[in-house]
């Protein structure tokens, strides 16, 4: 890896307020690099998760505790004029409540002590193409599903002997499959609720089938009471919160303390 190159084509994409091109970096630096050399850098080779484990190891292991926290989340880099492909395709960003294109990112972020490191990476791609019975449009589909991605990061950073107590994730990763190997990886999980998610509130409710939506649930502020959620056996927290714009959320936690 050309850690030079690599030093000053970062530093650019983290300090530019606007959209990054080669030949914007190559005019900052006064031609000392030039376009092609940037592109020929890029281009050389494809970065992969392994690459920035390999450059953020160091610092992660000054800062990690056991009581650390890995987080994961999904973003998507809009590219609305880039032609589509299986990496620059169709996604549903959450951010905005509608399917834009551009490309899906998959992040795990370490925190400890107030300090925040990307630790793994995976880009969503979708080279399975399709015709939607429906709209009869082309469409595209991955070969995995980005909870699939997640359950191998999580792996990924247990092996490299992270140290974290606690994952955490949003909605969309609230799954059953995702808590369940949160807890055979020995972790703890903290995940974002819809209020569609059904819950009961004691074993004999669970037993007999006896559940309610979340937001059914009349909790003050911070409350937390114990519960199972339909379709997962282990009894977990339930949690209300507030947002600071005043909006509710409601989280699950696997650590009953």
């Amino acid at each position: 890896m050309k850690t030079k190159y690599l030093d000053l084509y970062t530093d650019y994409l983290i300090s530019t307020t606007g959209y990054a091109r080669a030949t914007e970096l190559s005019a900052m630096l006064d031609g000392e690099m030039s376009h092609d050399q940037v592109t020929r850098f890029l281009s050389e080779r494809k970065y992969t998760s392994k690459d920035l484990w390999r450059e953020v190891k160091s610092v992660v292991r000054q800062i990690e505790q056991e009581e650390g926290y890995l987080i994961f989340d999904d973003t998507v880099q809009e590219k609305a004029w880039t032609d589509e492909n299986e990496v620059v395709c169709w996604h549903y960003d959450h951010c905005k409540g509608q399917t834009v294109k551009g490309i899906n990112l998959l992040n795990a972020l370490y925190y400890n002590d107030e300090v925040s490191i990307p630790v793994a990476f995976e880009m969503i791609r979708k080279p399975l193409q399709f015709c939607d019975v429906k709209t009869h449009q082309i469409k595209r589909a991955s070969e995995v599903t980005k909870n699939e991605l997640l359950r191998d990061m999580l792996k990924t950073c247990v092996n490299n002997q992270l140290k974290f107590r606690y994952v955490l994730f949003d909605i969309w990763f609230a799954a059953t499959e995702n808590f369940e190997a949160v807890l055979r990886s020995g972790k703890h999980f903290v995940a974002a609720l819809k209020d569609k998610r059904q819950v009961a509130l004691t074993l004999e409710d669970k037993q007999q089938g006896h559940f309610v939506k979340i937001n059914e649930l009349v909790l003050s502020n911070r409350q937390a009471v114990r519960g199972w959620l339909k379709g997962f056996d282990q009894e977990v927290l339930l949690v209300r919160g507030l947002y600071e714009q005043g909006r509710q959320h409601r989280h699950v936690e696997s650590g009953l303390q």
